[in-house]
């Protein structure tokens, strides 16, 4: 944050011109994809099972009763995006650090993650604030 000392201003402070305030560089709006954006909706579905590899238990009743559909993704991106989308819709703002930095890793900014995060919050928020007003 920039801010102006009283000497640079004047000893009178009172119409006399002072230079143009330093401002640090704004940084590039976040964003997402039409598509990443859909990982993230179709996320909010998925269990938090579904992060987890299937053990020999679930391996077993996936062969006697059918197995559930995978929800992976084949990209490693969007997979990324998908892993920290569930847990942001299960725990909100507290996701792990460790899943973060893979997210980090995986080519998505700090940005984007509180893109997402932030997205997410309002949304659930928003099913609560209506039924307050009913």
């Amino acid at each position: 944050m920039a801010y102006l000392a009283f000497s640079e201003v004047g000893a009178a402070g009172l119409g006399e011109p002072v230079a143009a305030i330093p401002t640090a560089p704004r940084a590039a709006a976040a964003s997402l994809s039409a598509l990443e954006w859909s990982v993230v909706a179709l996320a909010r579905g998925d269990r938090m099972s579904s992060l987890r590899t299937p053990g020999r238990i679930s391996m077993a009743m996936g062969a006697l009763f059918g197995e559930r559909p995978n929800p992976r993704l084949a990209d490693p991106r969007l997979e990324a995006l998908r892993r920290i989308a569930v847990l942001s819709w299960h725990h909100g703002y507290t996701v792990p650090s460790h899943a973060v930095r893979d997210f980090v890793a995986a080519g998505f900014t700090p940005a984007q993650y509180e893109l997402i995060v932030d997205s997410i919050g309002v949304t659930r928020r928003e099913p609560q604030q209506e039924r307050l007003r009913a």
